[in-house]
């Protein structure tokens, strides 16, 4: 369906993966089941590290805060995408397109300063640990999980209203399966010079800050733990920040696939399989690398699992 101006623009097609039919059902059932065993396992860290006091700790607060983000991102796109998958007409409304475009670029952001927050808090534990308690104190620990939110929300809101300014007179297809800025853009006639540069700047400028908190953390880091004299201090530390290294490493690494380039005909396609990335493996991926590689999880896991069923 073509249209002539901005004004007319009530909703939007979502292209999605496959225009073939035979598929459809087969991937309603994937991605809900993938949707499902993700919702299940943020929520399930969430709930575990509520119930056991152990893990009352600034690290597992933040690890908290990073699961319902999870949650949140991957509820953002997944239902309308599950809806489509069986209906004839793969539409979204303007307004839910807008809202869908800004809780994606926020929920990008929040998880970049949290995995940034977690870096230092391990940094302060390890090169720090007479001043931890003070450093990172409760307040310090809350201040520093509501900051991502709160700039997160804002940034997002000004890069879609940046988006939803721009006048869409080709077409109304778009060639994804949730509203996302690069396909967006490829879609206005007007001049995007100043949407793609603030794309640009502002994804430059978050990846390159958030990343350089995590990386001069893990050299202070890495520096002190080669220092321990002790060889199970030092595994233990490995221990404790390898799972944190790799979810910043699956992260950062799709995030500069898909943003930091400019928009074009094969960096949309592109952008469809690295944005499963970001909707699906990386929510679902966390909490499985925090949980199976830490041992203070799996054994809260066991506390809580005797103590329900000793209950019974």
């Amino acid at each position: 369906m073509t249209i002539t101006n901005h004004s007319t623009v009530t909703e939007f097609i979502l292209l999605g993966f496959t225009d073939r039919r035979e598929l459809q059902p087969l991937l309603f059932v994937l991605f809900l089941v993938v949707y499902l065993v993700t919702l299940i396992a943020n929520l399930g860290i969430i709930v575990l590290i509520r119930l056991d006091s152990r893990l009352h700790t600034p690290m597992y607060f933040f690890l908290t805060s990073l699961a319902f983000a999870d949650a949140c991102y991957t509820t953002n796109a997944t239902p309308q995408m599950l809806i489509n998958f069986l209906s004839e007409r793969k539409t979204i409304t303007f307004y839910g397109c807008f809202t869908q475009c800004c809780i994606f670029i926020a929920l990008l952001l929040i998880d970049c300063y949290l995995l940034a927050a977690m870096a230092y808090d391990r940094y302060v534990a390890i090169c720090k640990p007479l001043h931890y308690s003070v450093k990172m104190s409760r307040g310090v620990c809350i201040c520093l999980a509501t900051l991502p939110f709160v700039y997160g929300f804002s940034d997002g809101l000004f890069q879609t209203i940046l988006t939803f300014r721009l006048d869409f007179c080709r077409s109304n297809v778009i060639n994804h399966f949730y509203c996302a800025d690069p396909p967006l853009i490829k879609l206005s006639c007007s001049d995007t010079y100043l949407k793609e540069h603030a794309m640009f700047v502002s994804s430059g400028f978050n990846l390159c800050c958030s990343l350089t908190i995590i990386l001069v953390s893990y050299v202070f880091i890495i520096a002190a733990i080669l220092r321990m004299k002790s060889a199970e201090g030092r595994r233990k530390a490995f221990s404790t920040c390898g799972s944190h290294m790799v979810a910043v490493t699956l992260f950062y690494g799709t995030l500069y696939c898909m943003y930091v380039r400019p928009p074009t005909d094969k960096t949309v396609e592109e952008s469809k399989i690295i944005a499963v990335f970001f909707s699906f493996v990386n929510p679902l991926l966390n909490p499985l690398i925090y949980s199976l590689r830490n041992k203070d999880v799996k054994q809260a896991f066991k506390n809580v699992f005797k103590q329900r069923w000793s209950i019974r």
